[in-house]
């Protein structure tokens, strides 16, 4: 069978992100049965509707990468009790304009991590119900990871053989749902 596009978006702009680390150990793990390519959100405008008639590149790019995947990975941070800014507006930028919103029909996992047990627990709440109100398929449990400087290896292997487990079982169960979804 044929490898599912899947398109990782991470929700944070920094340079050393440990969100881009447990999105890239995930790809990994997911291998087998996704062709993963990570989507650039952190070079669009913010959102300002003045903008539809005559969008920016990036930001068509942007939905061109959303609408061509079978799948979306969704691995954000969790700021100040909400989505960080920079995945909000890439949100709001694929949702338009009225009537061709990319995210309709999308089967989309999400997750996160944070040096705490449950960091990313309201982020993945309110990016759920955004999706879902967007009409995007947000599939899977909710996973949590405490991030630990050696939890994931410059080869984005995880190292903690429990926890490469359990995440090995949350892309697993996100192929299979994605691909049935895809069929």
């Amino acid at each position: 069978m044929a490898k599912l596009k899947l398109a990782v978006i991470v929700g944070s702009n920094r340079r050393d992100s440990i969100n881009r680390k447990l999105a890239q150990a995930l790809a990994k793990l997911g291998e087998g049965a996704f062709d993963a390519s990570f989507v650039q959100i952190d070079d669009l405008p913010m959102f300002n509707q003045d903008l539809e008639p005559n969008r920016p590149e990036s930001t068509l790019r942007l939905k061109r990468e959303i609408e061509a995947a079978d799948a979306i990975l969704i691995v954000t941070p969790e700021h100040n009790r909400s989505i960080p800014a920079v995945l909000k507006n890439a949100i709001d930028w694929a949702s338009r304009p009225y009537g061709k919103n990319s995210w309709a029909g999308k089967t989309v996992a999400v997750t996160g991590t944070s040096g705490g047990a449950v960091g990313t627990a309201v982020s993945q709440n309110e990016l759920r119900m955004i999706l879902t109100n967007l009409a995007g398929v947000v599939v899977g449990s909710q996973v949590f990871v405490t991030f630990k400087d050696d939890l994931i290896d410059a080869e984005s292997n995880v190292t903690n053989e429990a926890t490469r487990g359990f995440l090995q079982g949350f892309v697993d169960n996100f192929a299979k749902i994605a691909g049935k979804l895809a069929a």
